[in-house]
């Protein structure tokens, strides 16, 4: 996972300073009221909602904002709206599995959407089931190396981690990736956070088991679906089982 893991990241660490700020700060809001309206609006009785809420701050998202998400989630402040979490599965260029997590109001917008970015990058989508089994549901936490002037190593992570259910550590470059399963999560962050460890997202994601390695041009063209398909606003999150080797990124980015 690491190729994916480390695209993933810097994607990641762009999103603020990304030209379609406001369509990533829109998705963010539509998280955490999500989180509040499913677990109630105290983040402190809410892991769900005090991740969603950590990520937000992390991405410079305005407190006023955070705050009214919550409020319209949990049902204190009017406006919020009745979001759905479907996933579509299908495949794109070079045969690469996608998972696609959408949150949305309108299914056949959605659909359309995630079809029509499918299809144009010479790709489809596939029946549900068919693409599923090649991911699994794990919790992530991605912290970045850096830690208040101090370089934080592997055996850092793993001290703080071990106890907490983590099933392994991975290098990324420029961060460490925490895996664990998903009822870990939780466990996983805060022992991270007693240790004195800063973390940048902690959140449950489909990780793949298997992956295909692209060459650049493949790697162009994937990267071009996943922009397409979190262009749409309904779009929250993708999912992909590719690897690009750091040679390969670095030609890519050229």
């Amino acid at each position: 996972m690491s190729g994916h893991s480390k695209w993933a990241t810097t994607k990641h660490q762009k999103a603020a300073k990304d030209a379609k700020r406001s369509k990533v700060f829109a998705k963010l809001i539509k998280n955490i009221e999500v989180a509040a309206r499913t677990g109630g609006g105290d983040p402190g009785g809410n892991p769900t909602l005090y991740d969603a809420i950590q990520k937000a701050k992390k991405t410079s998202v305005p407190n006023e904002n955070i705050d009214r998400a919550v409020k319209r989630g949990s049902g204190a402040e009017a406006g919020g709206s009745d979001w759905q979490t479907i996933i579509y599965e299908g495949y794109g260029p070079g045969g690469v599995a996608f998972l696609v997590e959408c949150l949305t109001d309108n299914r056949n917008r959605a659909a359309m959407e995630v079809r029509t970015a499918l299809t144009r990058a010479g790709g489809s989508l596939a029946d549900p089931g068919s693409v599923s089994y090649l991911f699994s549901r794990k919790g992530v936490v991605l912290l970045d190396k850096s830690q208040d002037g101090r370089e934080l190593t592997e055996d850092d992570v793993m001290e703080a981690v071990l106890d907490a259910g983590a099933e392994e550590v991975n290098d990324n470059g420029d961060t460490w990736e925490v895996v664990s399963e998903p009822t870990d999560l939780v466990a996983v962050r805060t022992s991270l956070q007693d240790a004195g460890i800063d973390y940048e997202s902690a959140e449950a994601q489909f990780v793949p088991s298997t992956q295909i390695e692209l060459d650049v041009d493949g790697a162009k063209k994937v990267f071009k679906l996943i922009d397409a398909l979190e262009d749409s606003d309904d779009v929250q999150n993708v999912f992909a089982n590719f690897d690009v080797s750091d040679e390969t990124m670095e030609l890519v980015d050229a």
